[in-house]
């Protein structure tokens, strides 16, 4: 069985530049249906899983993800034809009547939510075949259960869901058995932690849907008791183990609603103006981001202690835009209310591509497994000639082919250790929005001014942000506060851990500035390449670590070709790039324009 899951809402803001005009980029970035994607799950697993913002450059894109889905059919060697079901993490038909009530909201679903806009978007791009009868629509937070539930690898879970909103509902809880996901308690999308969350994130001068992981970079720079208990106040904590937020109310107008201007005003009337985009960040919205953090979290443990006592679950999957909150996440791994967790990597809603693939899958084929997730290495690759061909245009490098990859993670292992920084660009592209080793700018994690070379020359981007480390599996608990046993649960970058005390001097351009580090966990068996360059240069260093961030620079995606990885190598002037077996570097100014460049062998 061959099934394509898709997210994404196409329409959804030339709607709204169409109702409100005139709105600014911040306001129409408040809207449902970014981050489109596709996924190809068949009977021997999932095959392929792609970003369309990797395909069109635009980043967290909604578009109708015609360029992933045109990836994943090459991918899987399949003809149209051969797909059985087409997927949408969506599924907005039973709520038909209930968003007709409105005008705006009937509307709203006519143009942009309706299954026949997807399914015309279908037929549009891809006319030979009728994709009707093979459509499913999928519940959003039944999507996001199936992405994180099936491939955990475990047979029983708790499953939560938290995000901004799916049709309706901000939070769900389920029980994961098998092949059955049984929903047992949901939240409103009218009282939404993640839109909390996000409102926060456009009154500190952010993107809301894009920029909240600044928030909780920023979070660990102030004092959270500042403002915990007036922000504790928003939240009703209820004895049912789930919450309301009152606040929304001051959201009474469409145009309210669609900009949350009456909860923006309301913050401003107990924390003062909000912040302007660009300006000075105070020990205020320091605070501020600490207390919402805090509040958070707490929300969460609320929750999770909640329905852990109801069901006697001990395993816990986790999905939706808030389960990419990686200090969250290490808090309730911390808490020790559950055996094992499994955040799935794509959390957010390009996730829903790959869970209504895969849900679809296991209802259509109950009898199906899911092997647990490794690493999502499900995008495009390109081979040595693809990459050659590339280098052989560019007339401002040069480029050298490395016979042996055991030589050249020696010499990259000594240029790193030398203070060079790497861009790196190795096999299948990853899924979901962290660079997991294939696409990635890798650094020494000793060097103390590392951290802002990177932020201001290469990334462009805000000082307080921190960088994660990449470990080998093997010295993971040696260097970070995880327990033997638990390191595969670091595998995707997703928990925010502490550097233990005798290392963080050591690892001065990865230890944030509360002593805590985003690990990610590198087994031979999954990334053999990266895994063999960590070891390399621990016989350098003593440190088998390296700093590790996308390959991307500001307002990018993630590279996926290797036109891309070398022009943003270029534009961000790195000291070497390795794609493949090669290895490239800038032209020396003087010889700039001479000599044409050619790949030799070494």
């Amino acid at each position: 069985m061959n099934v394509i899951g898709i997210s994404g809402l196409d329409n959804s803001v030339s709607f709204k530049k169409k109702e409100f005009p005139n709105l600014s980029a911040r306001e129409y970035r408040i809207a449902q249906g970014f981050d489109s994607a596709a996924a190809l799950a068949a009977d021997n697993g999932v095959l392929a899983a792609a970003a369309e913002e990797r395909f069109t450059g635009e980043k967290a894109t909604g578009a109708f993800p015609v360029h992933a889905i045109q990836y994943c059919l090459e991918a899987g060697n399949l003809r149209p034809q051969e797909v059985d079901f087409v997927a949408h993490g969506f599924a907005y038909g039973p709520w038909k009547s209930f968003l007709e009530e409105q005008e705006f909201t009937r509307k709203q679903y006519h143009e942009v939510y309706a299954p026949e806009v997807q399914q015309k978007h279908f037929d549009d791009r891809f006319p030979s075949f009728n994709w009707k009868d093979k459509f499913v629509p999928v519940d959003h937070h039944l999507a996001h259960a199936a992405s994180a539930f099936y491939p955990s690898g475990f047979g029983d879970a708790l499953i939560l869901i938290s995000d901004g909103m799916g049709e309706v509902h901000s939070m769900t809880v389920a029980v994961g058995h098998g092949a059955e996901i049984q929903v047992i308690k949901q939240v409103p999308a009218r009282h939404s932690l993640g839109i909390l969350y996000g409102v926060f994130t456009l009154y500190l001068g952010f993107y809301m849907g894009l920029d909240e992981y600044k928030v909780m970079g920023l979070a660990p720079y102030g004092n959270p008791r500042r403002y915990y208990n007036k922000m504790q106040e928003f939240i009703k904590l209820k004895e049912d183990g789930t919450y309301i937020i009152p606040i929304f109310a001051h959201d009474q107008t469409p145009l309210d609603r669609e900009t949350h201007a009456g909860v923006l005003k309301f913050l401003e009337e107990q924390f003062g103006p909000a912040r302007e985009p660009e300006s000075e960040i105070t020990q205020q919205h320091q605070d501020i981001a600490a207390a919402l953090q805090a509040v958070l979290q707490n929300c969460q443990l609320h929750v999770l202690r909640h329905f852990k006592h109801q069901t006697g679950q001990t395993n816990l999957c986790l999905a939706g835009g808030v389960a990419l909150n990686c200090s969250a996440n290490g808090v309730i791994n911390r808490s020790r209310l559950f055996e094992r967790m499994f955040v799935q990597p794509a959390a957010g809603d390009d996730g829903t591509a790959l869970g209504a693939a895969l849900y679809v899958r296991h209802q259509k084929d109950p009898g199906c497994k899911s092997a647990r997730m490794t690493v999502p290495l499900w995008g495009p690759e390109y081979s040595d000639e693809e990459i050659e061909q590339v280098l052989s245009g560019a007339e401002n490098c040069q480029s050298s082919r490395v016979k042996s990859f055991d030589s050249l993670c020696r010499d990259i292992a000594a240029r790193i250790d030398k203070g060079q920084i790497v861009a790196w660009f190795q096999g299948r592209m990853e899924f979901g929005p962290r660079a997991l080793g294939s696409r990635s700018i890798l650094a020494d994690p000793r060097d103390p001014t590392m951290r802002d070379r990177i932020n201001s020359l290469v990334k462009k981007r805000e000082a307080f942000r921190p960088f994660a480390p990449v470990v080998t599996k093997e010295a993971a608990t040696r260097f970070f506060d995880i327990k033997p046993g638990e390191e595969d649960t670091y595998a995707h970058m997703l928990f925010v851990t502490q550097v233990r005390a005798p290392y963080r001097e050591k690892l001065p351009a990865i230890t944030h500035v509360d002593g805590s580090s985003r690990a990610q966990t590198v087994a031979q068996a999954h990334n053999p390449r990266l895994w063999q360059l960590l070891n390399e240069f621990e016989k350098l260093s003593g440190l088998p670590v390296l700093l590790n961030t996308s390959f991307n620079v500001k307002g990018q995606p993630i590279v996926c070709t290797p036109k891309e990885a070398l022009d943003t190598f270029l534009f961000a002037k790195l000291d070497v790039l390795v794609m493949g077996n090669f290895i490239v570097e800038p032209k020396p100014a003087a010889a700039a324009g001479k000599t044409p460049v050619g790949s030799k062998d070494r």
